[in-house]
């Protein structure tokens, strides 16, 4: 089931947020995260904030279907409207999540989207991006996204190899997600990702060459690469831990980060943020860039986060309980918290570090500056960049990322 909120203080019902979070915005990009809860079947492996039809059934009623989502949507894009006020600025990034958005009709993502545009506006040359599940789109269901203003599109992939998906309860079958970049670039779409997991039980380093050679192949100019994560209380923990399948470890995960970076690069992508490749500048997520560096977002829909200048807040998680405090007026918001300097310098260590371009070393406390020179000795941080005046990960200092970061904020 979904992971826990974290806890917080209350959320005001009108949604009000410190006069603080407001000011200076008009020198910080912001961007929409539009969370779409439904999924067909449920992935062993994922925790995310999902249901399927069967758990939804009897919890919430009419309030908890899809039938009806873009409008409910809508409400909170309104609301949102209210609480940033006269606020000038234009949306430049919305990314649509899940979940499986491609489950609702592509009319009701475009609804979702004008709701924005009607409220805020589009800045010119926005990122408009949609996740979809490679089974629940075809070229014409492409298109009238294509139509409805959505320029980026992000499949989910997972693996090239039927036994890698079945652990990982991956209902498409190999080779559609390669077919869905093709009919993606038919429909107009000039940028598309997929995404990758490595180190699921059984998965050879050949199974993993294979997948990295039908990304590849299949054209797009986005790759995502992410270690499998086992989070408590999903189906694949309880397999791990009755011995069905095996489990991978740190070292397995690494090679496997080696091969991708290997056949990434010679196929000319570059890496931006460590789980992240393009082939272009244009080509980035400009929309997880602005989560990376701090920047303004509203993440609507149950369960989603947001962050404006300093505060960071989150919804309700059931469908219903997030349509109810909607339908009587009411934020669906079920906490939040405000950022200390301290929070928000560390975050930006946390989170900046992960970037190619590093994070600026006067961001690091004296202990962590300490560390970082010893770091730069160990060959994790790359000497050019910190002549420079910034920590920047070495493909070692990749590998070790997590461990970096600890040493940097301590």
């Amino acid at each position: 089931m979904p992971s826990a909120l974290p806890d917080g203080h209350p959320m005001p019902d009108d949604g009000t947020l410190p006069a603080h979070a407001l000011e200076g915005s008009a020198e910080r990009p912001l961007g929409f995260y539009l969370h779409v809860p439904y999924c067909a079947t449920r992935c062993g492996y994922c925790d995310f904030n999902t249901y399927t039809a069967s758990e939804l059934r009897g919890s919430g009623g009419a309030l908890a279907s899809r039938d009806n989502y873009a409008e409910t949507l809508a409400e909170e894009i309104r609301l949102a409207r209210k609480v940033l006020g006269d606020d000038p600025r234009p949306v430049e990034t919305v990314f649509v999540g899940g979940g499986t958005p491609t489950l609702l009709p592509a009319a009701d993502l475009g609804r979702m989207l004008a709701a924005i545009r009607d409220e805020f506006g589009l800045a010119e040359g926005a990122e408009i991006t949609t996740e979809a599940n490679p089974e629940s789109v075809d070229p014409a269901y492409l298109a009238r996204l294509r139509e409805a203003g959505f320029n980026r599109v992000s499949f989910g992939m997972q693996s090239a190899r039927q036994h890698v998906l079945k652990v990982l309860d991956r209902t498409h079958t190999p080779g559609r997600p390669e077919a869905c970049v093709a009919e993606a670039r038919a429909a107009g779409f000039e940028h598309v990702n997929l995404d990758l997991i490595y180190g699921t039980p059984g998965e050879s380093d050949d199974d993993w060459r294979a997948s990295l050679a039908a990304a590849i192949g299949a054209g797009p100019d986005h790759v995502s690469a992410y270690a499998l994560i086992v989070e408590e209380g999903t189906q694949l923990a309880r397999r791990i831990r009755r011995g069905e399948v095996p489990m991978t470890d740190d070292d397995v995960h690494a090679d496997r980060y080696l091969i991708a970076e290997e056949a990434l690069s010679a196929a000319g992508f570059g890496w931006y943020e460590v789980s992240n490749w393009a082939t272009t500048d244009r080509g980035r997520c400009r929309h997880n860039e602005l989560y990376w560096t701090g920047a303004d977002w509203w993440g609507a829909g149950p369960g989603a986060h947001s962050h404006v200048g300093g505060v960071r807040w989150w919804n309700v998680k059931h469908p219903g309980a997030y349509a109810q405090a909607l339908a009587e007026g009411r934020s669906p918001g079920a906490g939040r918290e405000v950022l200390t300097a301290q929070d928000r310098r560390i975050e930006r260590v946390l989170l900046e570090l992960r970037l190619v371009e590093g994070c600026p070393l006067d961001l690091l406390a004296p202990a962590g500056a300490a560390a970082a020179r010893r770091a730069l000795g160990d060959g994790l941080l790359r000497p050019d960049a910190y002549d420079s005046g910034r920590a920047a990960l070495t493909l070692r200092g990749r590998l070790l990322a997590d461990a970096v970061v600890r040493d940097l904020v301590d």
